[in-house]
């Protein structure tokens, strides 16, 4: 699909989006690091776990929403929300009143309107596009933010730790901005006469989250799908952990130290440079290798796929623990990452696999419980490292990482002999 044929629609917020997610990616990965400094790690993690079970909640009111009130309403409510979130975010860092504890709210409101936001984004997409193109601009949307993930942590390197308060002040004008532009230029696009469902409009939006908390029941109906969510959460703990322990343990961490010399020219690195620049290493493996990645792994059966892909996170992120050297955490985060793109490829589509076709949406629906409770769980891996160490800290994750490679497999065992079964039920029925 050219970019003639796109809709005005989306044509204004990939452009808007972009800038706010290179702001979001200037700051996001460091917030961890800062929390930690301002509250100890204990409590920095307490609070991020407090605030992701909070964006749960609000992520299954945010779909209600975008359906019942219009998606455009739903972007700029939350276009708006964020803006004034960034107002006392940048009160919280500025010199006159800086109150960790108020910028935390503010964060945790930011997070909370993005869940708001981001299903009628979605939606707006599937509203305005035919199917047979809505692969290619999902891909457009996803590459744009991973390069904003590239190009973002290098920046905010050095415009958060050095001019925090002025970088929150332009966050909030382009929010502000982007919010504006979305009220007037966007146009509705829930179809015609298509509101929420006719339950959610005769008994309230408690009633549909009641009956959206019910759906996710089916996980414990269906043993395989029940080892895939629980797989997908133990290794989840792993590839949260890349703005939370990772980004801690580098700025705490690693020492100053030389990156390569030539002559008599040497170019030097912190912990926080070092962790901006593994940040980007990911993002720019992600844009340049997915689509490459995800054509090789369609040759291999998926069972291995997904068991080499635990492997690769567990073998990563226990790298990271024992290495201070920035050479070496570069091959960690590109071992990292290769497990990460394995597998963005065919997750959904062995979903549709393990899903009976007249319930296929609400398993996609509780497939995302892999990373909303792996969300929640993850910033616990911060006090832990208080605890134990960092160097048991990673080891734990890692374990974890194999434990869900252990779970595949035996998924993938009960797969196959469900496989075999249905195969023996067809033929005796033919016969």
């Amino acid at each position: 699909m050219k970019w003639r044929d796109w809709d005005t629609n989306l044509k204004i917020r990939l452009l808007g989006e972009g800038v706010i997610n290179l702001l979001f990616w200037m700051f996001f990965p460091f917030m961890a690091i800062y929390f930690s400094d301002a509250f100890g790690k204990s409590t920095a993690g307490m609070l991020l776990v407090i605030s992701q079970v909070i964006s749960v909640v609000v992520g299954l009111i945010g779909g209600y929403c975008a359906d019942h009130f219009g998606r455009k309403r739903m972007m700029v409510i939350a276009g708006y929300g964020q803006a004034l979130a960034f107002i006392p975010f940048a009160l919280g860092v500025s010199p006159w009143v800086h109150s960790p504890m108020l910028a935390f709210l503010a964060f945790s409101a930011l997070g909370l309107f993005g869940q708001l936001y981001w299903p009628a984004s979605h939606a707006m997409i599937a509203d305005v596009v035919n199917e047979k193109h809505r692969s290619a601009i999902f891909a457009v949307f996803y590459t744009s933010t991973n390069i904003t993930v590239v190009i973002g942590p290098l920046l905010g390197g050095i415009f958060f730790f050095d001019y925090r308060f002025p970088f929150i002040i332009v966050c909030l004008l382009a929010s502000l901005a982007l919010a504006v532009v979305l009220q007037r230029f966007l146009r509705e696009t829930v179809p015609v006469g298509k509101k929420a469902n006719e339950e959610m409009e005769t008994t309230g939006w408690l009633s549909y989250i009641n009956r959206q908390l019910s759906d996710y029941k089916i996980i414990t109906k269906d043993r395989l799908f029940l080892l895939f969510i629980i797989a997908g959460i133990l290794v989840a703990q792993t590839f949260m952990q890349l703005d939370l322990l990772i980004a801690v343990y580098t700025t705490d961490q690693v020492p100053k130290q030389t990156l390569f010399s030539i002559g008599g020219w040497s170019l030097h690195i912190t912990g926080k440079e070092a962790f901006s620049a593994i940040v980007s290493e990911n993002g720019l493996i992600v844009v340049l290798f997915t689509v490459f990645m995800t054509r090789w792994m369609t040759k291999y059966k998926e069972r291995r796929v997904f068991i080499l892909s635990s492997c690769f996170y567990g073998i990563g992120i226990m790298i990271f623990g024992h290495t201070l050297n920035i050479w070496i955490m570069f091959l960690a985060m590109a071992i990292f990452t290769c497990a990460e793109i394995m597998v963005v490829g065919i997750q959904d589509a062995f979903i549709s696999k393990l899903a009976p076709e007249h319930i296929r949406g609400q398993y996609f629906a509780a497939s995302s419980l892999r990373f909303s409770i792996g969300r929640t769980i993850a910033p616990i891996a911060i006090p832990l490292s208080g605890w134990v160490g960092y160097s048991w800290t990673f080891m734990i994750l890692g374990l974890l990482a194999f434990m869900s490679a252990g779970l595949y497999g035996i998924m993938f065992t009960q797969f196959e002999k469900r496989g075999q079964t249905a195969h023996h039920m067809k033929v005796v029925k033919s016969s």
